[in-house]
C-alpha cells in the first residue's frame, strides 16, 4: 500500500525537476495548428482511431446567425487480430468502415475533407502527415512504425476505388479534444486524455519551439507524456507491480508513465497487488485461484465498480467470479487497494498537468493564470473531482476550468480539418495566381524565337527605324589584344551613382591594370532637371577627381560609359534616344552626349580632356572580360536595368557600311516586347508596374527582368494578396503602398537558402511590414516566382544571341564567353543558376561560359579608349 501512496507535491516536483527531459519529448512531435476561428464552415468527416473500437463522424459546420455544428456518428470495432496483424490489414479495415459510413450517409459520390484523429505518438512536419513513432494501447500492426499513416490510409482508400477522400489533417486525440472544447470555450488551451491511455497537449509559444522556424504566435504541442520516465527518471517511484506490468506488456521499457496511470493497466495493477497480498496471507486466507492468476481477468471497469457507492457488494460479486470466497474484511481491503491505485493515477496526472499550467503562466508573464483544460477519457469521467482537487492544490495561483469533451475528439478533428481546408483553398488561390509566372519550355522557346525576330529587324536597314530592339552599332570593332598601354580616364554613368576612374594599363609579359576611382551621387533633382545642370554636375565631379589625383594639368584620353540607349555615328559620338532608369533631364534626348560633355568641360574652363569613346556599360563589361578571356564576345548587364551586346558580323550590320570583320552591337534589349510581342506572358502586375513607371509602354522586357522593377512586381502582388486576405491580416500598411521599398538586396536576402523564416520576418519588419511567419513564407514564395521568371526570360534572350552567333559562323557547336555584371546577377542566390540552365536548355549546341566582371564597366571604358587610341595611332602612322 505504501508503494502506491505518493504525495502529489512530491510527484509535481519530480516532473518539474525533470522538465528538460519532458520538454525534449514534448517537442519530438508537433501539430501545425491555429486555434479555430468562428468563421469555419462546411461538411467534413472525422475518423477517430485509438482503441479497440473507432468512430467515424460527419460534421456539418454552418454559419448563419451564429456558428452551429451538427454531427452524425457510427462506431466500428477493431478486432484484436487486426490490431496485431499487418498494417495493410489495419488500414484496409479502416478504409472499409469509412466506405460503409459514406454509403450510409449517401455521400460516396462526394470528395469531402477528412480529419484523421490518430491517437498514437507521431512525428509531424506538416498537418497532413504523421510518421508513427511507436504503437501504444496494445496495438502492434506490423509495417506501420516509421511510416506516414496518411499515406497508408490513402493507399487503402485508393485500392478500394469506390470512393475518394481528401485527408486534410492528422491530429492526436488529445489535440482533437482541446480543439473540440476550444470551440465552446475560447480560453481552452490544454487538452488532456485519461482513459485507455493518457496524453496531454497545450498551446506553446513559438519562440520556445526550436524544431520549428519562427518565433511569432503559438503552436499546439502534443507532449506524448506517456513516455515520461522511459529514460529511468521515474525509477525511484515505480513499484514492483509497475515493473511486472511493463515486463509483460507488448512494449517493455516504453510508455512507463502511461502504464502507471492509464485505464489499460489499472485493473492489472490491482490484480498483481491482490495476488501478492494473497500469497502473503493478507487476503482470501491465502487462497489463490487460477482466475486470479490469469492476466486481464481483473479489468479497470472492475476498479471503477468497486470504488462506487455499492463498492463492497460489487467487490464481493467480482471476487466471487474470480473463484475466491472473500470475507467482508477482504472486500474492504480490495476497495482500499482500488482507491489507492486510482488516487495515485489522479495524483500523477495532476502533477504533470501542474507543470504544463505553470509553463503557460510563465509564458504569459502573469501572476495568476486563468485557463481551461479540455478533458476526455473514461478514468477522468469516473472521478473528475480527484484530478481537479489535486491540480488546484498544486497550482493555487491558477484558475483552472475543466471542460469535459462531450463529443470526444472527433468534432475537434473536424474543426482542425475546417481550418486546414480554408488554408488549403487559400494556398490554391495563391498558387493559381503565381502560376502565370511559371513559364513552360515551349513558352521560353517562343520568347527565344521572338527575340531572334526582333534582332533581325534591328539589324536590317529597312526595318531598323521601327524596330524595338535597336541593335545599335557601337563602332567598337575589336576586343583588346594585349598591347594596350597608357593612362586613361573613365567616366561611368548609369544610375543614381556614377564613378570617375583613372586606369593605368601596362602591356608586356606581365600585363597589369591599376585603377583608382571615386564614386559620386546624382541627386534626384539633377537626374530630372535640365541637361545643362546634369552635365555641369558631372564635370564638377570630374574636376574634383582630377584634383584628388593631382592630374588636372594632363590632357588624358577619356572613355565615357553611358548606360542609356544611344545611336552612335562614330566611336566618339552618341545620340541619346531616350532616358531610362528614372532619368528625365531635359534637352538631352536627340543630342550627342559627347558634345554635351565637351560643352560642360568648356563652360568649366579648368581642364581639357580627349574624349575618345562613348560606350554602353554592356560593351564596357564585355571588353573588361575580353581582356581576361579572348573568347568573350558577349556582354550582359542584369542590375538596375538590363541590356546585352555582342560581336556581330559586319555583313549583317546594315546601318554601317562595309562587310569585313565584326562590330560590337548594343542590342538595347530592354525594349523587347514594346510592340506587344510579349503580351501573352505579361501579367496584371507587370502592367501595373509599367503603368506607374516614368516611361510607360517602354522597356517592357527590362521591366520583367531587372532589379529596378522586380521589387515593384513583388510589391504589387503582395498588395493584391493582402486585399484578398492572404497576407498581413488583410491590412495594407503605408509601407506596402510605398513604391520602391523592395530593392534588389532585399529580394536577394529574402530568397537566401541560409535565411531562416525568423530572419525573413526581420527583413520585412525593417521594411515596415509587420507580418507573421506564415506571411514570411508567402512573401518568400512570391519573390521566388518573380525572380525565377526573370532569370528564365533573361536566359531565353541570351539563348537567342548565342545561337545567332553560332549560325553566323556556320558552326555545329559554339564555345563562347559572356561577360556579366549587375547587382541582381551578382547578389541574388538563384538568378545566375536558373539563367545558365535556361540558356543550356534552349541553346544546346552552344557551350556558354559566364565570366563575372569584377571591375564593373569603368575598366571596360578605359580599355575601349585604349583600343581606340591604338587603332587611331595605327591609322595616323
Amino acid at each position: 500500500k505504501c508503494q502506491c501512496k505518493l504525495s502529489p507535491q512530491y510527484m509535481y516536483l519530480c516532473f518539474i525537476h525533470r522538465s528538460m527531459f519532458y520538454r525534449a519529448e514534448a517537442f519530438n512531435s508537433f501539430d501545425h495548428l491555429n486555434l479555430v476561428s468562428q468563421t469555419e464552415k462546411g461538411d467534413f468527416i472525422a475518423l477517430d482511431l485509438g482503441g479497440s473500437y473507432f468512430r467515424i463522424l460527419r460534421v456539418k459546420v454552418s454559419h448563419e446567425k451564429k456558428q452551429t455544428v451538427q454531427m452524425e456518428t457510427e462506431i466500428y470495432d477493431t478486432p484484436e487480430d487486426i490490431m496485431h496483424g499487418s498494417g495493410t490489414r489495419l488500414f484496409d479495415h479502416v478504409a472499409e468502415c469509412l466506405g460503409d459510413f459514406m454509403e450510409k450517409q449517401q455521400i460516396k459520390d462526394k470528395k469531402l475533407p477528412v480529419g484523421f484523429t490518430f491517437s498514437f505518438p507521431c512525428r509531424q512536419s506538416k498537418l497532413d502527415e504523421g510518421i508513427l513513432i511507436t504503437w501504444t494501447k496494445r496495438f502492434k500492426a506490423s509495417g506501420v512504425e516509421g511510416a506516414d499513416v496518411v499515406k497508408l490510409l490513402n493507399k487503402a482508400i485508393k485500392k478500394r476505388g469506390d470512393y475518394d477522400a481528401d485527408i486534410m489533417a492528422v491530429v492526436n486525440d488529445t489535440v482533437g479534444t482541446m480543439m473540440t472544447c476550444g470551440f465552446d470555450d475560447q480560453r481552452c488551451e490544454v487538452g488532456l486524455i485519461i482513459g485507455t491511455g493518457t496524453n496531454a497537449c497545450y498551446m506553446e509559444e513559438m519562440r520556445h519551439i526550436d524544431l520549428v522556424e519562427g518565433d511569432e504566435g503559438r503552436m499546439c504541442i502534443n507532449t506524448e507524456w506517456g513516455a515520461f520516465g522511459d529514460d529511468g527518471s521515474l525509477e525511484d517511484i515505480r513499484t514492483e507491480f509497475d515493473r511486472e506490468i511493463d515486463r509483460g506488456s507488448l512494449n517493455p521499457g516504453k510508455q512507463l508513465f502511461e502504464k502507471m496511470v492509464s485505464g489499460l493497466y489499472m485493473g492489472e495493477l490491482v490484480r498483481l497487488i491482490l495476488v501478492k497480498m494473497a500469497k502473503e496471507g493478507l487476503l482470501f486466507e491465502g487462497r489463490i485461484t487460477p482466475e486470479l492468476l490469469t492476466k486481464g481477468k481483473f479489468e479497470t471497469k472492475h476498479v471503477s465498480a468497486i470504488e462506487n457507492k455499492e463498492g463492497l457488494n460489487k467487490a464481493k460479486e467480482i471476487l466471487t467470479r474470480l473463484g475466491v470466497e472473500p470475507s467482508h474484511e477482504d472486500c474492504i481491503a480490495v476497495h482500499h487497494v482500488c482507491t489507492i491505485v486510482s488516487f495515485r493515477s489522479a495524483n500523477l496526472v495532476a502533477s504533470t498537468l501542474g507543470a504544463i499550467l505553470n509553463q503557460l503562466r510563465d509564458n504569459k508573464g502573469v501572476t495568476r493564470l486563468r485557463t481551461t483544460v479540455g478533458v476526455d477519457g473514461s478514468l477522468y469521467k469516473m472521478h473528475p473531482q480527484r484530478l481537479q482537487k489535486t491540480t488546484r492544490r498544486l497550482v493555487p495561483d491558477s484558475d483552472v476550468r475543466f471542460l469535459l469533451s462531450e463529443s470526444g475528439s472527433g468534432k475537434g478533428a473536424a474543426m482542425v480539418t475546417a481550418v486546414a481546408y480554408r488554408l488549403s483553398a487559400q494556398h490554391r488561390l495563391i498558387d493559381e495566381t503565381l502560376a502565370e509566372f511559371k513559364l513552360t519550355h515551349e513558352q521560353l522557346l517562343q520568347i527565344k524565337k521572338r527575340m531572334r525576330t526582333e534582332i533581325e529587324a534591328g539589324l536590317r536597314k529597312k526595318t531598323h527605324e521601327n524596330a524595338k530592339v535597336k541593335m545599335l552599332p557601337t563602332f567598337v570593332r575589336s576586343t583588346p589584344d594585349g598591347t594596350e598601354n597608357g593612362d586613361f580616364l573613365a567616366l561611368d554613368l548609369g544610375g543614381t551613382n556614377f564613378r570617375v576612374l583613372l586606369v593605368k594599363i601596362r602591356s608586356g609579359k606581365r600585363r597589369t591594370v591599376e585603377m583608382h576611382n571615386k564614386i559620386y551621387a546624382i541627386p534626384i533633382e539633377v537626374m530630372q532637371g535640365t541637361g545643362e545642370e546634369l552635365f555641369d554636375h558631372i564635370v564638377s565631379c570630374i574636376s574634383d577627381f582630377l584634383d584628388y589625383m593631382g592630374i588636372k594639368g594632363a590632357r588624358l584620353p577619356l572613355g565615357f560609359t553611358f548606360s542609356f540607349p544611344c545611336k552612335q555615328t562614330s566611336l566618339d559620338a552618341g545620340i541619346l534616344l531616350n532616358w531610362t532608369k528614372g532619368f528625365k533631364a531635359t534637352d538631352c534626348e536627340g543630342e550627342d552626349v559627347v558634345h554635351l560633355l565637351r560643352e560642360g568641360i568648356r563652360r568649366r574652363e579648368e581642364f581639357d580632356l580627349d574624349v575618345v569613346a562613348v560606350v554602353n556599360d554592356t560593351v564596357g563589361t564585355m571588353m573588361t572580360c575580353a581582356y581576361e578571356d579572348p573568347n568573350c564576345e558577349i556582354g550582359l548587364i542584369v542590375g538596375t536595368g538590363s541590356n546585352a551586346c555582342y560581336m556581330e558580323e559586319m555583313r549583317n550590320v546594315e546601318m554601317v557600311e562595309g562587310d569585313q570583320g565584326r562590330m560590337c552591337v548594343n542590342m538595347e534589349w530592354g525594349a523587347f516586347g514594346d510592340n506587344g510581342c510579349l503580351d501573352d506572358i505579361r501579367t496584371i502586375y507587370d502592367k501595373a508596374v509599367d503603368d506607374y513607371s516614368l516611361n510607360s509602354g517602354k522597356q517592357r522586357y527590362e521591366k520583367m527582368i531587372s532589379g529596378m522593377y522586380l521589387g515593384e512586381i513583388v510589391r504589387n502582388i503582395l498588395i493584391d494578396f493582402t486585399k484578398r486576405g492572404f497576407l498581413f491580416r488583410g491590412q495594407i500598411s503605408e509601407s506596402l503602398k510605398t513604391r520602391g521599398i523592395f530593392e534588389t538586396k532585399f529580394l536577394s536576402q529574402i530568397e537566401s537558402d541560409r535565411l531562416a523564416l525568423l530572419q525573413v520576418r526581420t527583413i520585412l519588419q525593417q521594411l515596415g511590414l509587420n507580418g507573421t511567419c506564415d506571411d514570411s513564407i508567402i512573401v518568400k514564395t512570391v519573390c521566388g516566382a518573380v525572380s525565377r521568371r526573370a532569370a528564365q526570360v533573361c536566359g531565353a534572350g541570351m539563348a537567342a544571341v548565342v545561337d545567332k552567333i553560332r549560325e553566323n559562323r556556320g558552326l555545329d557547336h559554339l564555345e563562347v564567353t559572356v561577360g556579366v555584371d549587375g547587382t541582381l546577377y551578382k547578389l541574388h542566390p538563384h538568378f545566375s543558376r536558373i539563367m545558365h540552365q535556361t540558356v543550356k536548355d534552349l541553346a544546346p549546341k552552344c557551350n556558354v561560359t559566364f565570366l563575372l566582371s569584377e571591375d564593373g564597366s569603368g575598366k571596360g571604358a578605359a580599355l575601349i579608349t585604349a583600343v581606340g587610341c591604338r587603332l587611331r595611332d595605327a591609322e595616323q602612322n
